[in-house]
C-alpha cells in the first residue's frame, strides 16, 4: 500500500509508529508537498509548526520514493534518534525493505592508530583519561561501529577522546596499517551501500566543502537530501563555507609532531624541540589578547602590537617546524602526514594575515584559553546555490521556525534558494485556549543598567503562580548568571522552595531529566536552551525571555554584513536582523506546548514588542495565544489549570 492518503488515514498502520495516532490535515498535506518534490526532483522549503509530526510527513514519501536518501538534522542525538527510533518504526510499519546507515564526523569513531599510539606514549592530562583507556580498548576490540556513544562508561567530554580519535588533519588515511580496521571506513562503507543515510549538518558541510568525510560519494547517487532543523543551516553553511585556525589546531599539531618524532626520529632532537617552540608560539598568541574576550574584527585585533607580534612569531616558528617535517617525512608515515599538516596551517596562516578578499569577514575569537583566526563569508547564497545546481535530486528543507509571518524571503535569500517552493502549515495545537502571551508593563529599555535584576522582579510573581515549572531564557550568559543571583535571593526572601538549576552546572540532558523529575523547577538557560528542547506536560508551564533575540552589534561577521547590505542601499534591520530575531523568537516560544494537553504562559519582558512598530511583526509571527499585559489574568489563567 504506497497511497499517501491510505496510509495516513489508517490509524492501525500509523499508531505502530506513534501511539494514539489521529489524522492530521497539516501532516497529510506536508507528505503529499514532500511526495510532489521528490517526484519532480524540486527544491521546497517547508515550515510546519509544532505538533505537525514533520518527521513523519517527510519520512514516508522519502522512503517510498525508491532512491538513496539523505536526512541531514542538527544534532547528533536526533541523528541517533532517526536512525535507531524513527525510520526503524516506519519502515517496519510500511513494511518497505530499506537498508539505513548512521555516518558522523570522524572524530566520533575511535581510531586503532591513535588508540595505540595513546597506549604506547602514555601522555595523558589526568587520572581519568589513565582510567579510561582500558575501556576504550576493550570496546575497540568489541564493537562494530566504533562510536564513541556507544561507550556510555566514559564521558562524551573526557579529555581522552581527543588522543583515540582522528581529525581530518591527523588521519594517514590509505597509509595508516590500521586501514582495513578503521571504524570511519567501515561507517563509509555502510553508507555507500545503504538506501537511507543519516547525517548532521556539521558532517554534510564539512564534506562537502572539504570532501573528507564519505558525504560527497553518497550525492551522486542520491535522489532526495532532507534537512531537518534547517533553520540552523545558515550558520552552519557559514562556519564551513569560510576558513579558520586556532590555537587548539597548533598545539594538536605540535602534540603530534612530538610523539612521531619520539618513536620514528630519536635520533633527530630538533624535531620535538621545534614542536615545543610551536606550542610556546601559540600559546603565546593567545596571551597577547588576555585581556580580550570574545569576538574581535581584524581591524581591532591588528591595534594590539602584541597580537601583531605573536602572529610574526607564530608563523616564524611555523615555517622552521615546517622545513625540518620536511628533512624527516620519509621516514614514517605519522610524519609525512604532520608534514603536509603544517604546511597547510602555514599556508592558512599567511592568506589570513595578508589577503583582503572580496566577500569575507576577518576576525578573531577568544575563549577560555583558546584563540581563534577566522574567514567567514559575508553570504553563503552563492556558495550554496553552487551546490544546488544542475543536480537531478530533490533537496527539502524543513522546521518549525524558517519564515516570518508566512514569508520565507529571508531564509531563502541566506541560503540562495531563490526558485525553491514553499509551505507552510501552522501548528494543530489550541493556542487560543492552551497559551497565553503575557508582555509586562512597566519594564525598562533592555539596554538599560538594572534591566535583568527587574526582569527577575516582574517574573517572581508569574513564578508564584505557575508554582514554578518554568524555563527562564536569557539572550547572554551574562544576564543569566546575574538573574541567576538575584532569583536565588529573591527565592530565599520569598521564602519559597522551588529548585533553581541553571545551564552549565550539568550536562543538558541530565539538567533536562532533574528538571522533569522535581516537577516544580525552574531552569535558566541561554543560547542552548531555545531550541531542541522538549518537555511536555505540567513540568514546564511557563516560558520566560528576557529579550527579543537581537544578535549583539558588535559580533564582527553580524556588523560586516550590516553594512554590506546598507552600503547597497538596503535596510539591514528589516531585511536582516529583525526576521533573525523573530525567527529565533519562535525557537524560544516553541518550547511551551509541546502536546495537545499542554497549557502554558508565554512571558516575553522585552517593551519593544509592544512600544515599537516592528513588535508587531514579530509577536504575529508566533503562535496565535491569547494576549495579555495584566497580571491578574495570568494568575488566573494558573488557578483555572
Amino acid at each position: 500500500m504506497h497511497d499517501l492518503d491510505a496510509i495516513f488515514h489508517d490509524g492501525d498502520l500509523l499508531s505502530q509508529v506513534t501511539p494514539g495516532y489521529r489524522l492530521r490535515p497539516q501532516q497529510l498535506e506536508m507528505a503529499r508537498k514532500v511526495k510532489q518534490a521528490i517526484d519532480g526532483h524540486a527544491v521546497l522549503v517547508a515550515e510546519a509548526g509544532t505538533g505537525t509530526g514533520k518527521t513523519f510527513a517527510y519520512l514516508i514519501p522519502a522512503l517510498l520514493s525508491g532512491g538513496k536518501v539523505i536526512v541531514s538534522t542538527g544534532t547528533k542525538t536526533l541523528q541517533d534518534q532517526l536512525f535507531q527510533k524513527d525510520i526503524p518504526a516506519v519502515r517496519d510499519a510500511l513494511k518497505v525493505p530499506v537498508t539505513v546507515a548512521i555516518l558522523k564526523g570522524r572524530a566520533n569513531y575511535v581510531c586503532h592508530y591513535h588508540l595505540d599510539r595513546a597506549a604506547h606514549e602514555g601522555r595523558f592530562m589526568s587520572r581519568d583519561d589513565v582510567r579510561y583507556l582500558p575501556l576504550i580498548q576493550a570496546y575497540a576490540g568489541n564493537t562494530d561501529s566504533g562510536d564513541r556513544s556507544g561507550l556510555s562508561t566514559v564521558p562524551e567530554s573526557a579529555g581522552i577522546w581527543s588522543y583515540v580519535t582522528s581529525t581530518r588533519d591527523n588521519c594517514l588515511g590509505q597509509d595508516c596499517g590500521w586501514y582495513k580496521d578503521c571504524f570511519v571506513m567501515e561507517a563509509r562503507k555502510r553508507a555507500q551501500a545503504a538506501d537511507v543515510v543519516v547525517v548532521n549538518h556539521h558532517l554534510f558541510f564539512a564534506d562537502v566543502w572539504l570532501r573528507d568525510e564519505g558525504v560527497a560519494e553518497l550525492l551522486p547517487a542520491c535522489n532526495t537530501v532532507i534537512f531537518d532543523e534547517a533553520h540552523q543551516l545558515p550558520e552552519t553553511a557559514s562556519l564551513f563555507f569560510g576558513e579558520n585556525l586556532s590555537t587548539g589546531q597548533l598545539l594538536e599539531l605540535a602534540r603530534d609532531t612530538t610523539g612521531e618524532a619520539l618513536v620514528s626520529a630519536k635520533d633527530f632532537p630538533a624535531l620535538p624541540e621545534a614542536a615545543s617552540a610551536l606550542e610556546k608560539a601559540a600559546r603565546d598568541l593567545r596571551l597577547s589578547l588576555s585581556e580580550e574576550n570574545g569576538k574581535l574584527p581584524w581591524q581591532r585585533a591588528s591595534q594590539f602590537k602584541a597580537f601583531q607580534g605573536a602572529l610574526e612569531g607564530l608563523s616564524g616558528k611555523l615555517g622552521e617546524l615546517a622545513k625540518l617535517l620536511e628533512s624527516q617525512a620519509q621516514r614514517a608515515e605519522g610524519l609525512e602526514n604532520c608534514w603536509q599538516r603544517c604546511a597547510v596551517v602555514v599556508q592558512r596562516l599567511q592568506r589570513w594575515r595578508q589577503e583582503e578578499s572580496d566577500g569575507y569577514v576577518r576576525w578573531v575569537e577568544v575563549t577560555g584559553p583558546g584563540l581563534q583566526l577566522n574567514a567567514t563569508p559575508l553570504s553563503v547564497a552563492d556558495i550554496f546555490r553552487k551546490q544546488l545546481e544542475g543536480s537531478q535530486r530533490a533537496w527539502i528543507f524543513t522546521s518549525a521556525t524558517l519564515a516570518v509571518k508566512g514569508d520565507f524571503s529571508h531564509y531563502r535569500g541566506e541560503m540562495g534558494l531563490d526558485e525553491a517552493g514553499t509551505a507552510c502549515w501552522d501548528s494543530p495545537f489550541d493556542y487560543p485556549a492552551q497559551a497565553v502571551l503575557y508582555v509586562p508593563k512597566g519594564l525598562p529599555a533592555p539596554n538599560s543598567t538594572g534591566y535583568t535584576e527587574a526582569v527577575v522582579d516582574v517574573a517572581l510573581p508569574v513564578l508564584k503562580a505557575s508554582r514554578g515549572r518554568a524555563f527562564l531564557l536569557f539572550t547572554s550568559l551574562r544576564a543569566m548568571n546575574l538573574a541567576h543571583e538575584w532569583l536565588t535571593e529573591a527565592f530565599k526572601r520569598e521564602g519559597l522552595d522551588y529548585p533553581v538549576l541553571i545551564q552549565g552546572e550539568s550536562p543538558r540532558n541530565e539538567l533536562l531529566e532533574r528538571f522533569r523529575r522535581l516537577e516544580n523547577a525552574v531552569l535558566l538557560g541561554s543560547q542552548s536552551f531555545w531550541e531542541g528542547v522538549d518537555v511536555r506536560g505540567e513540568a514546564l508551564s511557563l516560558v520566560v525571555i528576557d529579550k527579543l533575540p537581537f544578535a549583539p552589534p558588535d559580533d564582527p561577521v553580524l556588523a560586516a554584513r550590516i553594512d554590506h547590505l546598507n552600503k547597497q542601499g538596503r535596510n539591514a534591520f528589516m531585511e536582516y536582523q529583525l526576521p533573525h530575531a523573530a525567527i529565533t523568537l519562535k525557537q524560544g516560544a516553541g518550547r511551551l506546548i509541546r502536546s495537545e494537553t499542554d497549557r502554558g504562559v508565554l512571558m516575553i519582558c522585552d517593551p519593544r514588542l509592544v512600544d515599537k512598530p516592528y513588535g508587531r511583526r514579530i509577536w504575529q509571527s508566533l503562535p496565535p495565544m491569547k494576549r495579555t499585559r495584566e497580571l491578574d489574568e495570568v494568575v488566573r489563567f494558573f488557578e483555572q489549570g
